[in-house]
């Protein structure tokens, strides 16, 4: 039989190891930054194994159907131009695309996608099954294998044993969930699904620490029963841009959501209930989001506001189920109903699916690295909320790196460790591996010092080179990358030296936007004017319309042209951060021999271990004094080693 086997593996060239439970990377958890572990480990030609409890629910948007926004929209646009997917998925199933805060600087501007919920997971799940190096398994992953403190495979709840070099951790909100509606609880990681039981014991032999986090999510109900004449309409953008660089995205028939808001009766309500929430009963032990609290917490946290907005949101061509956005609970489902019915728009609104809270367990990613690869195992990676983040983009931005992380392992490449100064991507896994989070992570353009530096539009100049390097970005798409930065650099010179004269038909022109112009000025210098954007100067100059310069490359061009001081400031303070990064430290330092620097300090430091000092610059406790301290006895090499 064996001899069969091999015959028919050479004649077809087939990789058997799959009949016998040999992977090369094992994937747990289906999730958004599962799919993007697995399809980046496959793309470079390894064989994963992805386990998921459920292969229905394969990239789940269990909360918000939607994809983007502030900062969030930056990380998506970072994973499609280093290679992966969302931004793909993404385009393809969306039902409203929106730019927000348009009117505002571009460090802020963000895309947001409403989603097609059912499509999204359907285009998804077939991105996984149509590669031939990825094995979808529907199964709950139970204990790790670890030989000599390094990974070795996994085992399954059905004592089915798994071989691997290497293992990714997404397990999102499953591992040990416990789902709370009122007072009630039960096992579970989303409605409707089992927890990951016995994972998080075997993470605690390797002696590997875990904590509780919480989330929640709002009711949904039938779209059939909501007034819609009651609120206020919120359209998507007519001119549609798109989260992907790939070209030729598709047009579809876009849908609007709607706003409706909390009121008086609305706060009587929550109020007089309180008494059955488990988050104030003290059932509940894990932190919620900071920045996504539930109306509860709203109504108590801001008793001064007398209203809130609601946003109503579709979740799919298919369905009726509509998404009462910003009305996150864990109250009774009994209440619930008079919650909802008790906004305009909602009064005789039948609900399908109650909303409620999630405690869970995650791993603090001090524990890791930044490549994620966990400290005390070598070849485990995490990504995604078990790292204590909140978000499809923050996990699939986490996800993609540590698939090409443990990809990197086993090849025994170097790590990719993504500078802050480089990506959102590399300053979330900054913020997550330095900081002691207390609450689920989310992604903010206040995160990062270099914002102006690291916006949506330039995230392909600033990472698809990379993608190219490692394998994810394929020659055509680096051809077309390189073909649009010579554009971006051809039209900024262009407009250097382009002049822009005094006519009245110019100046006829520049009234409609309360602009005047006496004398020649370059088009460059006009465009640094607050009112003035590059499709004015296409009305202004008939060459410039006629170069017909498509609208990412005219965009970009504009940004750098309107803030080209700011921008060269931000590359200033990069390259004052980067001395910090030149001062490396060794492994082995023993933080407690060092006389001069504070208690704390050294335990973070000792539980950190930083590679360069501006990491451990970073580092919550850490005092500004330590690090001159530091810096000097690195550089004279006065540190004790273990």
């Amino acid at each position: 039989m064996q001899k069969i086997e091999k015959v028919i593996c050479l004649l077809y060239n087939i990789n058997m190891d799959y009949l016998k439970n040999k992977f090369d990377i094992i994937v747990v958890g289906a999730g958004h930054a599962g799919c993007e572990a697995a399809l980046a480990c496959a793309k470079l030609g390894t064989k994963v194994l992805l386990c998921t409890l459920n292969v229905d629910n394969i990239a789940l948007q269990p909360c918000n159907p939607a994809v983007g926004g502030p900062a969030k929209s930056t990380l998506v646009r970072e994973i499609d131009a280093l290679g992966g997917v969302m931004g793909e998925v993404t385009d393809a199933t969306y039902l409203q695309l929106k730019v927000l805060n348009s009117s505002k600087g571009p460090a802020v501007r963000a895309l947001r996608a409403q989603s097609d919920k059912a499509e999204y997971t359907r285009y998804m799940r077939n991105l996984i099954e149509s590669n031939e190096n990825i094995y979808l398994k529907q199964c709950c992953i139970t204990e790790l294998k670890v030989e000599n403190d390094r990974i070795t495979g996994a085992i399954d709840e059905f004592g089915i044993e798994y071989t691997a070099q290497a293992v990714v951790l997404t397990t999102g909100t499953s591992l040990e969930g416990r789902i709370f509606v009122g007072l009630q609880a039960y096992s579970a990681g989303r409605l409707g699904e089992q927890a990951a039981i016995g994972l998080s014991d075997s993470l605690h032999r390797l002696g590997i620490e875990t904590k509780k986090l919480k989330t929640g999510t709002p009711a949904r109900v039938d779209k059939r029963t909501i007034d819609y004449s009651k609120m206020t309409i919120q359209p998507g953008d007519d001119e549609l841009s798109f989260f992907s660089f790939k070209p030729n995205r598709p047009i579809r028939k876009t849908y609007p959501c709607y706003l409706t808001r909390t009121n008086e009766e609305t706060h009587r309500i929550i109020k007089e209930n309180l008494d059955k929430s488990p988050m104030y009963q003290g059932l509940i032990h894990g932190v919620g989001p900071r920045y996504c609290p539930s109306i509860e917490d709203k109504i108590v946290r801001f008793a001064s506001n007398p209203s809130h907005h609601i946003f109503i949101e579709p979740e799919g061509l298919g369905t009726y189920e509509t998404y009462i956005q910003g009305f996150s609970t864990s109250l009774p489902a009994n209440v619930q109903e008079l919650m909802i019915r008790s906004l305009p728009g909602l009064e005789k609104a039948h609900i399908i699916k109650p909303a409620y809270a999630v405690e869970y367990d995650y791993v603090p990613a001090v524990q890791t690295t930044h490549s994620l690869m966990s400290k005390k195992v070598k070849g485990l990676f995490f990504g995604g909320q078990i790292n204590g983040t909140s978000g499809y983009e923050e996990a699939a931005a986490q996800g993609l790196i540590a698939g090409i992380n443990a990809f990197n392992y086993i090849n025994g490449s170097e790590m990719l460790e993504l500078s802050r100064s480089s990506s959102y991507t590399g300053t979330l896994i900054d913020d997550l591996v330095t900081k002691d989070i207390q609450d689920p992570y989310r992604m903010l353009t206040s995160r990062s010092e270099y914002r102006l530096l690291l916006r949506q539009d330039n995230a392909d100049e600033r990472l698809t080179t990379i993608g190219h390097k490692i394998g994810l970005i394929d020659d055509e798409q680096f051809a077309r990358f390189n073909q649009k930065q010579q554009l971006i650099q051809d039209e900024k010179l262009r407009l250097d030296i382009l002049k822009i004269s005094p006519t009245d038909a110019v100046n006829e022109i520049l009234a409609k936007y309360e602009e005047h112009i006496d004398r020649g000025i370059r088009a460059s210098e006009l465009l640094k004017r607050p009112n003035i954007s590059y499709k004015i100067l296409q009305e202004l100059d008939a060459a410039t319309k006629a170069l017909n310069i498509p609208k990412d490359v005219y965009e970009q061009v504009e940004v750098i042209v309107k803030y080209d001081g700011y921008i060269r400031r931000q590359e200033e303070q990069v390259e004052q951060a980067g001395k910090l990064e030149k001062f490396k430290i060794p492994e082995n330092i023993d933080y407690s021999s060092i006389d001069h620097i504070s208690t704390e300090t050294k335990e973070k430091l000792s539980k950190i271990k930083p590679k360069t000092l501006a990491q451990a610059s970073r580092i919550g406790g850490v005092k500004p004094a330590d690090i001159s301290i530091l810096m000097v006895l690195l550089d004279k090499n006065k540190i004790s080693k273990k």
